[in-house]
């Protein structure tokens, strides 16, 4: 039998150390690497259908280290439950963003809903159906590091044009948004939710999906939204429209100086809080480190609590 002599074991150690660091620098490096799906024992179908065209099945990636989905075609909502005795009624709808290709579910889903129930609010996933992807890990990693624009060239008097909105059609989303309000609708008194106190925040894409059932949902009677680092253009405001929490930060692509969907609140009366964060990129999720935008979250609860959202009716 080989015995090890102190030395032996401390390099050792320190060799593992040495190759732990490296994984975890590969892993947050936006390297996309393969990821059988996590376990989602509390994940529940919606019931909403499939996706017309959809031969690829779902399939897990892990990017920046944290665990992302695409090709859903099977809308699913997780419950995050506070602790009995904590709740307070309160709920959010927790859409997570990808530019309706993918989800990033940990880092814009799972970890905002976990926060969420420390804080006494019923939280809710809302892994919706996706646009099609290829079907070959490759061709999606080709895709993403393809080069993409951001922000139009100059026009002829030297201005920066404002660029159209994405138009994409959404009906599958939306209708994934309404069937997760109305379950828990169904199920608050199982739940521990009051209907009047039903929120929804989203990121990125979420939060333009967020902004979309707001404009157009004829079912959801949301209480407040959260957009977190959606499009900033100017939108015309339902008269119901809920008050709003709205945040972005100036060095995020999706900014562009642009603060119209904000005054499009301010100007339809409608009680709207926004924070414009000096650094913080985009897809930032709860925060990361030296960002202004890092306690954009404990400024939100502060917010729903001011505005009577986590007080008992």
């Amino acid at each position: 039998m080989k015995v090890y002599s102190l030395t032996n074991l401390a390099k050792t150690a320190m060799l593992v150390l040495l190759l732990l660091v490296a994984v975890l620098t590969l892993a947050q490096d936006g390297t996309i690497y393969p990821l059988n799906a996590p376990p989602e024992p509390n994940a529940i179908p919606l019931g909403t259908g499939g996706v017309k065209d959809q031969p690829a099945k779902e399939t897990w990636f892990r990017q920046w280290g944290d665990p992302m989905a695409r090709n859903i075609t099977t809308a699913t909502l997780t419950p995050f439950l506070p602790e009995p005795g904590k709740a307070n009624g309160a709920a959010v709808i927790v859409a997570p963003g990808g530019g309706f290709m993918w989800l990033s579910m940990g880092n814009e889903g799972w970890e905002v809903a976990e926060a969420l129930a420390k804080q006494g609010i019923a939280a809710f996933v809302l892994k919706y159906r996706l646009h099609p992807t290829s079907e070959s890990l490759d061709e999606f990693k080709a895709f993403m590091s393809s080069p993409r624009t951001t922000t139009p060239p100059p026009t002829s008097d030297g201005k920066v044009a404002t660029p159209p909105p994405l138009q994409r059609d959404l009906s599958n989303q939306l209708a994934d948004a309404e069937a997760a309000y109305a379950m828990i609708v169904k199920r608050a008194k199982e739940w521990g939710v009051d209907t009047d106190r039903i929120g929804m925040i989203g990121f990125s894409a979420g939060a333009g999906l967020t902004m979309h059932s707001t404009l157009n949902s004829k079912t959801m009677k949301l209480a407040f939204i959260g957009p977190i680092y959606g499009g900033m253009g100017p939108v015309e405001v339902p008269k119901n429209a809920p008050p709003m929490f709205n945040v972005i930060a100036t060095d995020d692509f999706l900014f562009r100086g642009q603060f119209g969907v904000i005054d499009s609140w301010y100007k339809a009366g409608i009680p709207v809080e926004f924070h414009l964060y000096q650094n913080g990129g985009h897809g930032f999720g709860l925060g990361n480190p030296n960002r202004t935008s890092n306690r954009w979250f404990d400024t939100f609860i502060h917010w729903l609590d001011v505005n009577n959202f986590l007080k008992a009716k």
